[in-house]
């Protein structure tokens, strides 16, 4: 009946309504999560590297600002080591901050997405000469 048929679409619009909400607060959930297993990357690579640089100075490379952490990120594509940063749906940016070496310093990983609000994580690094 149109009384059945009403009730039907009043219901598909309160759960439409509710759903709506949560699957925007998911997106920003998920780019929280992916921000902050960058930030995570990013102090590993810090930390390897203090370590094999303390064991071999001839290796590593020198780290003396956080932004410097993204170079421990590296992949090998066509014949050459670049960065491992992300590139897809937006922007990361490390905010500058000078490290000592040897000192755990907190550090800055903004994330820009091409649409939706900033992100951001904090992550340790640690310097090296």
């Amino acid at each position: 009946t149109l009384i059945e048929l009403i009730m039907v679409i009043v219901i598909l619009g309160v759960l439409s309504a509710v759903a709506i909400p949560k699957y925007l607060d998911l997106k920003s959930d998920a780019n929280q999560a992916a921000v902050n297993g960058v930030a995570g990357a990013l102090s590993s690579a810090a930390s390897v590297n203090f370590a094999t640089r303390t064991a071999n100075a001839e290796k590593g490379i020198q780290m003396s600002l956080c932004s410097d952490v993204a170079k421990g990120l590296q992949t090998y594509v066509k014949g050459e080591y670049t960065t491992a940063m992300p590139t897809q749906g937006g922007e990361y940016v490390i905010e500058e901050q000078k490290l000592q070496t040897g000192v755990a310093t907190e550090c800055t990983l903004v994330f820009v997405p091409s649409s939706g609000d900033k992100v951001v994580a904090n992550f340790t690094a640690l310097g090296i000469n």
